[in-house]
């Protein structure tokens, strides 16, 4: 049997010892979005945006009954799938709801029950997948969605959960409770995890609707997008509070925050750097070399510019000005990442020809040496919270962890942990890293003594 973008089901019967048989059926006025057989082979049912479900002899073709269109979806019918009795189906649509339906001898089929699926009513709500499985029905919307009814109590609301659906670009987790783990994506989207248990719900907020940079602390997330604005938003328990913003003139390229003062933040731009309190622009500084990459430090005190030549420059932060200290060289790639230790005893970067080096804080020297072991660039860098462990994320789309009283040859290397390249990286412990990436996933992994 097959359909494609048309209003016609080709019907074909294929036997090993009998004629080829044919039959087009064209009962529909419009796309046909899904076919399914029921498990007992009786019967098969066609839904299409004609709004209408077919049912037909499972071995002729035949039409046999329609879907009533009595309390009948409002929409489309993108999906239906049959339950294991065979006489039951349910559907999804663009109306946003999902329908049991009972379908009798005869092949007609009357609502059972009709289900309302969370959501705020837009376009991300409408539903275009679903599954019969045992006691399980499961709806899926173009939003991401996931609902689960139960068949045998069908009073009963849904468990739903949700995820991403484009690159998981960045990774946070509270200090306060470190298993709280917050993800977002290039469309937008916050979602909270809580590690061992799962998702805990998506974060909705006012203001820009992309997210390219992320940072948060106990009671706010700050965040840019494409749109030269850094936004920051209060967090009130589960949910976002007031949203403010500023544009600083330029496409933020990179955002950090001073931990133990986080009102203060260094966002780096093309050709320099921001410096923010709240939501006011300190000072705009032209650094006079092209920027890839930024950090401040804990107490606010220190800068690391990381530039498109390699270089780390090292300034200290007075007042609404920064004192360049030093400039470091080891790097033969543009910076893309940079990141002080939990003690901040050391810091650690990574370039775009795919080395990371750790640093001695104090002396400025080379704490690790030779972490060449990606074949792409280093998108992103977490330090465990004993100060023990760099961990690593490339577009190769491997994770490596680096010990850092060994040498970096005795690494371990997580192969393949996303699809398309690692965008984020986090430590949830000193034995649990948290990695996100273009895959759409955020993956948790167990390391194990070796």
């Amino acid at each position: 049997m097959m359909s494609a973008l048309e209003l016609s089901i080709c019907f074909t019967n294929y036997c090993v010892h009998e004629d080829f048989c044919l039959l087009i059926c064209r009962h529909h006025s419009n796309f046909v979005n899904c076919i399914r057989y029921s498990p007992d082979g009786s019967k098969f049912i066609s839904v299409s945006s004609d709004k209408k479900g077919v049912i037909y002899d499972g071995k002729t073709g035949e039409k046999i009954g329609e879907l009533s269109s009595e309390d009948g979806h409002k929409g489309s019918i993108y999906a239906v799938s049959w339950s294991p009795d065979s006489k039951q189906v349910l559907t999804v649509s663009a109306d946003k709801s999902a329908k049991v339906w009972e379908i009798s001898e005869d092949g007609n089929g009357k609502v059972k029950k009709t289900l309302t699926c969370p959501g705020s009513g837009g376009v991300e709500d409408m539903l275009v997948g679903c599954l019969w499985q045992n006691d399980h029905l499961v709806t899926i919307s173009l939003g991401g969605t996931v609902s689960i009814f139960s068949a045998s109590d069908l009073d009963k609301g849904p468990l739903s959960f949700s995820g991403h659906m484009k690159n998981v670009n960045s990774l946070a987790v509270l200090k306060s409770n470190p298993k709280v783990i917050l993800s977002t994506s290039y469309d937008g989207l916050i979602i909270k995890w809580i590690q061992g248990i799962g998702y805990s719900g998506r974060l909705d907020r006012k203001g820009n609707s992309q997210i390219k940079c992320f940072a948060a602390v106990e009671e706010e997330i700050v965040s840019s997008g494409f749109d030269n604005k850094i936004w920051r938003v209060s967090l009130q328990g589960d949910q976002c509070g007031d949203a403010d913003c500023v544009d600083i003139g330029s496409q933020p390229k990179d955002l950090s925050l001073s931990l133990l003062s986080p009102e203060l933040a260094l966002v780096s731009t093309d050709s320099g750097v921001v410096i923010l309190r709240g939501t006011n622009v300190v000072s705009t500084i032209n650094l006079g070399f092209p920027v890839a990459a930024s950090v401040i430090s804990p107490d606010g005190s220190e800068a690391i510019i990381g530039g498109q030549d390699g270089k780390l420059h090292i300034y200290s932060v007075i007042g609404d000005t920064l004192k360049e200290e030093a400039v470091l060289e080891k790097h033969r790639g543009a910076i893309t990442v940079i990141r002080y230790s939990p003690d901040v005893s050391m810091f650690a970067s990574g370039d775009a020809n795919r080395e990371a080096v750790v640093w001695d804080r104090a002396s400025r020297e080379v704490r690790v040496k030779n972490m060449l072991y990606h074949t792409a660039r280093i998108n992103c860098l977490a330090w465990s919270p004993d100060n023990s462990m760099v961990a690593t994320g490339s577009l190769d789309t491997c994770v490596i962890i680096y010990e850092i009283d060994k040498p970096a040859s005795s690494r371990v290397t997580i192969k393949g942990a996303h699809l398309g390249g690692v965008y984020g990286l986090a430590f949830t412990d000193n034995t649990s890293v948290v990695s996100s990436g273009e895959d759409a996933c955020v993956r948790v992994w167990k390391l194990t003594p070796q």
